[in-house]
């Protein structure tokens, strides 16, 4: 017996079973019919499998604001300078983005990495949700970046807690100082750099928000931040200079001099330098301040600890790190009197 594979004029595919009699068309069986009604449920449990063989499922829409929360879309001349200052693709220039999407950007921006937890508080009012909602659109449009990251294990526990945190893209970057109303100087930062460092690092952003309320009561305003990467730099390069200056100058000396121009605390022959530092101005500009913070950890030594309080910082101890903090420290409890809980 002989097989042939061809179609008939109806194009549909036959199976032939040639013999030296005759030749057999098998056409494909159909599925029987169910033989009672399906219920809504058994429905719907269809559609989804059917769904789910094509690899289709439904999206998610997007949250919807209402209208005062809109910003409207820059005039045509506003918009050309947007894109020639920040060098923003024109598909990216023209997003319209609600209000919290642009605080999201901008407070990405200028302290690098953001915590799920943190921004949801301090940006969305507790509702993770709509964050979740607003950070699927700015994901798609390669704005921004969620990492899961493991946060520092306290010995006590055999699981490792993870945290997922906010980062910038480049894109992002560019959009973020085009969307808020920054000063020049301020500093916006992209990309997860110390993943290990992750679990600190957002927690500067959460000592900002407790530091930046008590200055707010004092009067102060459009602040600026300053996160030691930008102060570690401005040192690094007033040293360089001055050494290249007066080679035969005193090392010592000259980190003194540098420290006192940056009016950062010069103890025990190192110049201290915070996490951030917090620039404002009071009385409508005429003055200006700043506020340098720290967040200690319980990676701290005790030296370390002593140091930093001894500088003057604004700081901050989260709650899991508290007890070993204190027990560094034991017998020295006027320190504790400078950390301040997170």
């Amino acid at each position: 017996m002989r097989l042939d594979i061809g179609f008939d004029d109806d194009a549909r595919y036959v199976r032939r079973e040639r013999t030296p009699d005759r030749t057999l068309e098998r056409e494909p069986q159909k599925k029987p019919e169910p033989l009672v009604d399906q219920s809504p449920l058994d429905r719907r449990v269809q559609k989804l499998k059917e769904q789910a063989s094509q690899n289709r499922f439904p999206e998610i829409p997007r949250r919807q604001y209402e209208r005062k929360h809109e910003t409207d879309l820059p005039n045509e001349r506003e918009e050309r300078h947007v894109r020639s200052r920040h060098h923003l693709q024109p598909d990216i220039a023209g997003l319209r983005l609600h209000r919290e999407e642009k605080a999201l950007l901008g407070e990405a921006g200028r302290f690098r990495v953001l915590s799920i937890k943190d921004a949801a508080g301090a940006l969305y009012a507790g509702d993770e949700r709509a964050l979740r909602s607003d950070l699927r659109f700015l994901k798609e449009r390669g704005l921004v970046s969620v990492d899961i990251v493991n946060a520092r294990r306290d010995g006590r526990s055999r699981s490792v807690e993870r945290i997922e945190v906010i980062t910038l893209t480049g894109a992002g970057e560019k959009l973020a100082g085009a969307s808020n109303s920054f000063s020049p100087e301020q500093k916006l930062y992209h990309g997860l750099v110390k993943p290990r460092e992750a679990e600190h690092d957002a927690q500067i952003y959460r000592a900002y928000r407790k530091e930046w309320e008590k200055i707010k009561q004092s009067g102060g305003s459009n602040p600026r931040v300053l996160l030691d990467f930008e102060l570690k730099s401005q040192v690094q390069k007033a040293i360089y200079a001055a050494r290249k200056a007066e080679p035969d100058r005193d090392m010592q000396e000259i980190k003194q001099q540098v420290a006192a121009e940056h009016e950062l605390p010069f103890i025990d022959g190192q110049i201290q330098i915070p996490d951030a530092r917090i620039e404002y101005e009071l009385d409508q500009g005429s003055r200006t301040g700043f506020s340098d913070i720290e967040v200690v950890t319980a990676a701290y030594r005790a030296g370390h600890l002593r140091a930093k309080a001894q500088a003057g910082f604004q700081t901050y101890v989260s709650g899991r790190d508290a007890s070993s903090v204190s027990r560094q420290i034991e017998g020295e409890h006027h320190l504790l009197d400078h950390i301040l809980d997170l």
